[in-house]
């Protein structure tokens, strides 16, 4: 792929929450069209990696392309108007707002974001639930709601933290299936995911994060041939 194609390109990025030091010098790309996935055991730096490309820790260095161009000085508002959206592990469902409200809460970062039509015909049980408050939805229907509002905003890349955490299987599935109908438009998409067996079908390349370095680079087509490596990174 040309550089042309890169939506995100990380470059030595440290990033430090107070004194501690927790990314040592990451370099990633991720291309447009593309699902990559951060693996790793906790506290490898997975979550911070995200953060880190949205400006949301205490100190980061180095260099972060989006779009082409350098946000490292940028402010996290003006990140998320490149497009960017990111879907943090806590959900922040507002629980005084129904699914609807919820949904037409964040302001549109782009023209061009899905209708509510659009979300609906994809996450059905939105729809059905669409006049319910936030705090009577299942975890699985918040995690879907939480996706579905950055949606509407219009990013078109999608930074996703832990998505599939304590959900059913019937949910998990429903959520790699939308996954790759999002893959399919166009969509960039950095999963960061604890469920390999979930990440694995999906995704296009994978990042073995340990101690916040990235150790490996793996392609969809070596999953076979290294797993005896990822099994040691993450004991699966």
């Amino acid at each position: 792929m040309s550089a042309g194609d890169e939506k995100i390109r990380i470059s030595d990025l440290h990033a430090f929450y107070g004194e501690s030091h927790i990314l040592h010098g990451i370099d990633m790309h991720v291309s447009q069209g593309e699902l990559v996935t951060l693996l790793g055991r906790n506290g490898a730096g997975r979550s911070t990696t995200l953060r880190s490309i949205m400006n949301m820790v205490g100190r980061r260095t180095g260099q972060i392309n989006i779009n082409g161009r350098e946000t490292i000085g940028m402010p996290a508002h003006k990140i998320a108007h490149l497009g960017v959206g990111f879907c943090p592990e806590e959900r922040a469902i507002f629980s005084s707002l129904n699914v609807e409200e919820n949904l037409m809460l964040p302001p549109a970062v782009r023209s061009d974001g899905m209708s509510v039509e659009e979300i609906y015909e994809m996450f059905p049980n939105l729809y059905e639930r669409r006049t319910s408050q936030g705090t009577r939805l299942s975890g699985g229907e918040q995690q879907m709601l939480a996706l579905a509002r950055i949606l509407r905003s219009g990013a078109n890349i999608l930074l996703l933290d832990e998505i599939t955490e304590g959900l059913a299987p019937v949910i998990v599935k429903k959520l790699g299936e939308v996954l790759m109908r999002l893959k399919e438009r166009g969509l960039t998409i950095l999963l960061v995911e604890q469920n390999f067996r979930f990440a694995a079908p999906i995704a296009d390349r994978h990042y073995v994060m340990e101690h916040g370095h990235i150790v490996e680079e793996v392609h969809a087509q070596e999953l076979e041939a290294k797993s005896e490596m990822l099994n040691t990174y993450l004991g699966v």
